[in-house]
């Protein structure tokens, strides 16, 4: 083996290392990059060096971690962010029910004190308005952040398919890479492991790694994303069970479209959508509508007891929205089934599904979607089920069909129909049976503010500061986890980058001992050339 070939091999082991650390200074803050090192080794005894790999670091476990992790943190973040909305939107002092209920109540105390003024009248009707008013701009705040939430949804699916299709083409592109060269580039694996990172940012993806290489992806209960070269999309379709909101569809192998359940998409953006609307928007909503239904039929109850300065019975103060009752888009039955408020101290906060297990015998299976707690009620004689502060009447039960299924919506929406319904001062209800001037029912309209007519265990205030402190308590908790996992995501992408990330100074001190090591190679290589000479020259 001559001087010149072990130079060479020196040269060419030189220009590698040069070219691999002048890689990574080039993509120092590229997304994604992956430090690489240029491993060397003997080539035989004697013979000089060969460049046995240039190695990709990188370190698939704590890759996988660290999406975890981002997971997780985009998850609470998007959480926290509209539930901040939400807590902002309650607890302000000036903007929020609680001062509106307050003087409410305060102008009923006029009322009590001067019955026949009409400017104390006229005090109730403007306060009252103003009340409703607040009830249905809050309301048309949520129905916005529904919305809103729809809107996100199909922005975040159509996202994930982008992602699933690239990561589908690189493993194609790096299995072809692979037949022909023998090791895929290091680029195609960076583009990949980059691409999977960012697909963690919006959904919850759990990552096998096949024996070629490949990558495969499932989401939800295992349904696969990505497997091999080919992805599955998913869809944002209309619950089977509510049309005015979107979930997950996913198109299975057979072309087949699923409706995925929200419980099961979890993690990242859009897992973090769907846990906030099913964990507190709906619930807020359903809240805010309890609230108001409450309200509205306490004061429409007492005011038809009362007496107007006409002599006539009192009507109805306020109107409220009505609860909405949705059928499932599979059931087969043709019956009609409608909804009213009933009994308003059972309400709760829940919405019901209700299944159809024999239309024979009028047996309905209701649950209470929150907690999945089974209700009792039977089919009475009008062909009615009475539950949760509602009654659903059925048209013609002989029509339905087993495993028909019908999702009730209580007070979703109730807030948005609250208005005020007198406008003559005179038909406010103050007096009672024994004359229209007096205040007895004005009086009996103001104690209204210390019963618990709430679900019959709290007061308008209780009721809507347990509100605000259910949704203040839920904001604290959120901020706390996110901070945790951030603290936790920051520690992860740390250890990450002690692996994977390019230190400028230590490529900075590699380009000058490559530089030194190309050159000594280069001297070897012109001492063998002198060598050489030397011995032609003494032929």
């Amino acid at each position: 083996m001559s001087l010149f070939s072990i130079g060479l091999s020196g040269l060419n082991a030189a220009q590698n290392a040069l070219y691999a650390t002048s890689n990574n200074i080039s993509n120092v803050y590229t997304p994604g990059y992956n430090r690489e090192l240029v491993l060397l080794g003997e080539r035989g005894v004697g013979n000089g060096v060969q460049v046995n790999d240039i190695q990709r670091q990188f370190d698939q476990y704590v890759a996988e971690q660290l999406n975890q992790s981002t997971s997780n943190a985009s998850a609470l973040q998007a959480y926290e962010t509209q539930v901040s909305q939400i807590d902002n939107l309650l607890a302000d002092q000036e903007a929020g029910l609680a001062p509106l209920i307050q003087n409410f109540f305060s102008s009923l105390e006029d009322l009590a004190g001067a019955p026949s003024d009409p400017s104390s009248r006229q005090g109730v009707i403007g306060s009252a308005d103003t009340l409703s008013a607040q009830f249905r701009s809050f309301q048309q705040y949520l129905d916005d952040m529904q919305n809103g939430i729809n809107g996100q949804i199909s922005d975040e699916i159509t996202q994930i398919n982008n992602t699933a299709e690239q990561i589908a083409n690189l493993n194609r592109e790096i299995a072809l890479a692979k037949a022909k060269q023998g090791e895929a580039p290091n680029a195609l694996l960076n583009q990949r492991d980059q691409l999977v990172a960012e697909l963690s940012e919006r959904i919850d993806v759990k990552l096998s790694v096949q024996e070629s290489g490949t990558y495969n992806l499932s989401i939800g209960n295992g349904q696969p994303l990505v497997a091999g070269t080919r992805s599955f999309e998913l869809e944002a379709v209309e619950s089977k069970t509510d049309p005015s909101r979107l979930v997950v569809g996913y198109h299975d192998s057979a072309g087949n479209l699923v409706e995925l359940k929200s419980k099961n998409i979890q993690g990242g953006t859009l897992g973090g959508l769907l846990n906030f609307r099913e964990e507190t928007l709906d619930k807020t909503q359903n809240e805010l509508g309890r609230l108001a239904v409450s309200l509205a039929q306490a004061f429409n109850e007492q005011h038809r007891a009362g007496v107007d300065l006409n002599g006539d019975a009192g009507e109805d103060l306020f109107a409220i929205g009505s609860p909405r009752l949705y059928s499932h888009a599979d059931n087969t039955g043709t019956a009609t089934l409608s909804v009213a408020f009933g009994d308003v101290e059972g309400l709760t906060t829940s919405d019901y599904t209700v299944t159809v297990v024999d239309p024979a015998t009028g047996e309905f299976a209701i649950t209470r979607k929150d907690n999945g707690e089974t209700v009792n009620a039977i089919l009475d004689a009008n062909n009615q089920l009475s539950f949760g502060g509602v009654v659903v009447t059925i048209d013609d039960p002989a029509q339905l069909a087993v495993n028909d299924r019908f999702e009730v919506q209580p007070t979703r929406y109730a807030a948005g129909g609250m208005e005020m319904l007198i406008r003559d001062t005179a038909e406010i209800a103050a007096g009672s049976a024994a004359g229209s001037g007096n205040n007895e029912n004005a009086l009996a309209l103001q104690e209204l503010q210390n019963q618990s007519l709430v679900s019959g265990n709290a007061t308008f205030s209780q009721a809507y500061a347990s509100l605000v402190g259910d949704v203040g308590n839920r904001t604290n908790i959120v901020k706390v986890n996110l901070a945790a996992q951030q603290g936790l995501q920051e520690q992860l992408s740390a250890v990450q980058q002690s692996v994977s990330g390019v230190d400028l100074n230590e490529e900075a001190a590699n380009l000058i001992r490559f530089q030194q090591y190309f050159q000594a190679n280069a001297k070897v290589i012109e001492v063998g050339s002198t060598v050489l000479d030397s011995i032609l020259g003494l032929r």
